[in-house]
């Protein structure tokens, strides 16, 4: 039996051959070929072990190596590996993944539509959104607003609306219609100098934008309940609420986009729960799965569904692996973890706790700008200079500095430029959870010097 290849001669074949997401040549000369996981912690093709600081990508809540998850997919495998869902067909597994998410989602949300992610499900409820306005006979409700550092996907239509400018540049023109609002950040939306509520004046924005576009050309606003890839911004408690309220005047649909906030990750089911709001429609992916297999999908209101569902003519939206009868009974598996081990509790649980020592021992440094979260996920912001919030020039290449620092004492997760995203297995051991604590206050005192 030949003997297992090292991560550098794996590496030296990777780079022979594959492109990469994000791909950067630079950038991946010393990646890491991932070998095996396990719970809350990833293995490298020579043994090295690290804390898997952002469940992979925001997507293994579950943690590593569950095995009722393979089982699962052998099980529907050998029985029906795939057929297609086009209308005339469908499936099981499919049809019970929509029974039980419309007994778990929010209430007015009841018809479910099937992707292989969130990308994919971003452009769905864009063209969704398009579709309905289109059927109440409204056909110049087609824009789009979105807001700064939101993140929807890197498919054509989901860049759009994502709100991070550096996706756009190489893949431009833009599609016309997209527009961006500016973030809720509480840390840097100003804050107003009458004492009324800085909440509600970033709300606001969204009217503002609504008014600019022309309210008869705008079809929908898509939110994530916090944004997490953008550096786990965190909205004032009574954001959504005015955000509802000027969707409700102004005849725009509200979009959640719970690919990363749903499931448990925020200490409820899904992200708005926190903030007493319903979407008109919701998107969704990642822990659905726990990363398991490729699912995504949206849910839309009734009322959107019933548009649908009269209509004479069919809904010209199409995926092939739509409702995928194996990744759909993986993901009944893994709802069953998710209730029976009530992962939304222990991230509540655990997530107040690692954010109480986040701020103990990260609260002092000088370069700490803001430690926030929500659930059991955090993002730390470093700065040049606490006084003024400015972030360190980009020659200083803080990110990547960030990132070497925090690998190389055993922790892989992401690095927003100048925010580390943290939001480890839902999983993951109180001790553990302690270790990363550790690892991220030695790491920014390493690259920022004190």
């Amino acid at each position: 039996m030949n003997a297992p290849l090292s991560n550098a001669a794996l590496l030296a074949k990777d780079h022979r051959h594959l492109i990469h997401p994000l791909h950067h040549t630079a950038g991946h000369a010393d990646g890491r070929i991932w070998a095996r996981g396990e719970g809350s912690y990833l293995y490298d093709a020579d043994g090295n072990r690290f804390i898997d600081g952002l469940s992979c990508l925001w997507n293994v809540s579950a943690g590593h190596g569950r095995r009722v998850l393979a089982e699962a997919a052998f099980e529907q495998m050998k029985e029906l590996a795939f057929a297609s869902s086009y209308a005339g067909g469908s499936n099981r597994p499919a049809i019970e993944l929509a029974e039980r998410l419309a007994a778990i989602t929010y209430p007015g949300i009841n018809n479910f539509y099937f992707t292989c992610g969130g990308g994919e499900s971003t452009d769905s409820n864009i063209k969704l959104a398009r579709y309905y306005w289109k059927a109440k006979g409204r056909p110049d409700k087609v824009k789009i607003i979105g807001r700064t550092w939101g993140y929807h996907g890197v498919t054509f239509g989901a860049m759009c609306a994502t709100g991070i400018s550096g996706y756009w540049p190489d893949f431009g023109p833009l599609i016309p219609g997209f527009s961006h609002i500016p973030s809720p950040d509480p840390y840097h939306y100003p804050v107003p100098a009458d004492g009324s509520s800085q909440g509600a004046l970033a709300a606001d924005e969204l009217e503002k934008e609504i008014l600019k576009q022309g309210a008869d050309t705008v079809a929908m606003f898509i939110a994530e309940p916090v944004q997490g890839a953008g550096g786990v911004i965190v909205a004032q408690p009574d954001y959504f609420k005015r955000i509802r309220e000027i969707c409700d005047r102004y005849e725009v649909l509200l979009v959640a986009d719970e690919v990363i906030t749903g499931f448990g990750r925020t200490g409820k089911m899904f992200g708005l729960e926190h903030y007493g709001v319903q979407p008109d429609l919701m998107q969704f992916a990642k822990s659905i799965t726990s990363g398991a297999l490729p699912l995504g999908g949206i849910g839309m209101s009734d009322e959107v569904a019933q548009t649908i569902t009269s209509r004479s003519k069919p809904w010209m939206h199409a995926y092939t692996y739509s409702g995928h009868p194996t990744s759909c009974a993986v993901a009944l598996a893994t709802l069953d973890i998710i209730e029976n081990e009530d992962l939304p509790g222990q991230a509540a649980a655990k997530g107040e706790v690692f954010l109480q020592k986040l701020h103990a021992e990260l609260d002092p440094l000088p370069h700490v700008g803001n430690v926030r979260g929500l659930g059991l996920m955090a993002g730390v912001e470093i700065v040049a200079d606490r006084s003024t919030k400015k972030w360190f020039d980009a020659d200083f290449g803080l990110g990547a500095k960030l990132t070497k620092a925090l690998i190389n004492r055993g922790l892989y997760t992401r690095v927003r430029s100048e925010v580390i995203c943290l939001a480890p297995p839902l999983t993951t051991e109180p001790s553990t959870l302690d270790e990363i604590v550790s690892i991220v206050r030695d790491a920014v005192i390493e690259v920022t010097g004190n």
